[in-house]
């Protein structure tokens, strides 16, 4: 038994393990939807059984107390990353101001093949948000407002940002540069109910001189919208990107025609009324969900406090041997510690 616990514990095993793993992290380099995550747990599970097998056949290591806490920390980074990579899930989404989160909302949607999912049971509502710029545009703090509501229906109110994310049931949802303006328009056809709906801009003020995207209402023509925007940009100087004090015009492109609506008005066309409702406002965010990262940072602390143990009982032993002039008795000590470590 222990004939086959060193042929696994065969460093040459450890560098095939850790070629696989360079050449999966490779393959996985920019999170490619189509690249399987075995690429990555595959590898990492060939080196979390080298490593035990070390750990239990190697008496250097399993007879030294810092150095095994060391090793058994690091055989847990291993486990908890493969784990991870099986239970992770990524996301992005946009919401509008007003509306509560979706799971139909969500794309470039990754997840490993045991992932959990919790996220139809975390709910919370897009409130308004606020976006620092210093001249040149570059972004600073992002503070954007969500309401929570408890199962006794109480409301919670939340600020969060790029570095304060939102943490539901594991689920950490991140603000990201990826924000913009939303026309609300109510589409009144001449037959039939009128619905009530959307249409996203491209991001702000990143795409500022292409506010533009179709719409095709239920029934009715496809029209280009281009939204003409007031907001204070001015690239040289302090600026906060806040919908609430912005002014617009939307522009309809039906053809070679072209029409205008400010807020509240309305427009006839081919099949029904469309009704400018209000701007509106809407945030990316991206999610990300990974129960390992907590277990992790314990783990890979412990390996530390195991490593800087072990060192300690070395050069503690070391220097005690000769802090400025060595003693008979303190030499046969580490002698004799040495002689252990071969």
């Amino acid at each position: 038994m222990m004939a086959v616990l060193r042929r696994v514990a065969s460093l040459k095993l450890t560098l095939a393990g850790m070629v696989l793993l360079a050449v999966g992290a490779g393959l996985s380099y920019g999170n490619p939807a189509t690249m399987p995550v075995w690429v990555l747990v595959v590898p990492m599970a060939l080196l979390a059984l080298n490593l035990l097998a070390a750990i239990v056949s190697n008496t250097r290591i399993n007879r030294r107390p810092g150095l095994l806490v060391f090793h058994l920390g690091l055989l847990g980074v291993v486990v908890l990353a493969a784990v991870g990579r099986l239970t992770h899930f990524e996301a992005h989404v946009e919401l509008l101001q007003g509306t509560a989160l979706s799971a139909a909302q969500l794309f470039d949607r990754r997840e490993g093949p045991f992932h959990p999912d919790g996220l139809s049971g975390v709910d919370f509502v897009q409130g308004p948000f606020t976006v620092e710029y210093f001249p040149g545009i570059v972004r600073g703090a992002t503070r954007s407002t969500v309401v929570l509501t408890d199962e006794n229906g109480n409301r919670e109110t939340r600020t969060i940002g790029d570095d304060t994310p939102l943490v539901l049931d594991g689920y950490r949802f991140y603000t990201t540069f990826n924000k913009g303006f939303a026309p609300v328009l109510t589409w009144i056809p001449d037959q039939g109910e009128q619905v009530t709906g959307a249409v996203h801009m491209p991001s702000y003020p990143l795409f500022d001189f292409r506010q533009d995207n179709t719409w095709t209402p239920p029934g009715g023509p496809q029209v280009k919208l281009w939204l003409s925007l007031e907001t204070g940009l001015k690239e040289k100087e302090y600026w906060v990107l806040d919908g609430s004090k912005a002014h617009s015009t939307l522009v309809l492109n039906l053809g070679d025609r072209r029409f205008e609506l400010k807020v509240g008005e309305s427009l006839r066309l081919p099949g029904g009324v469309v009704r400018y409702e209000r701007l509106s406002t809407w945030m990316g965010y991206k999610i990300f969900f990974d129960p390992t990262l907590k277990w992790m940072f314990i783990v890979a602390m412990v390996g530390v406090c195991g490593m800087g143990a072990h060192f300690w009982r070395c050069f503690g032993a070391r220097f005690g041997d000769n802090p400025g002039g060595a003693s008979a008795g303190e030499g046969q000590s580490v002698q004799s510690l040495e002689g252990r470590a071969a």
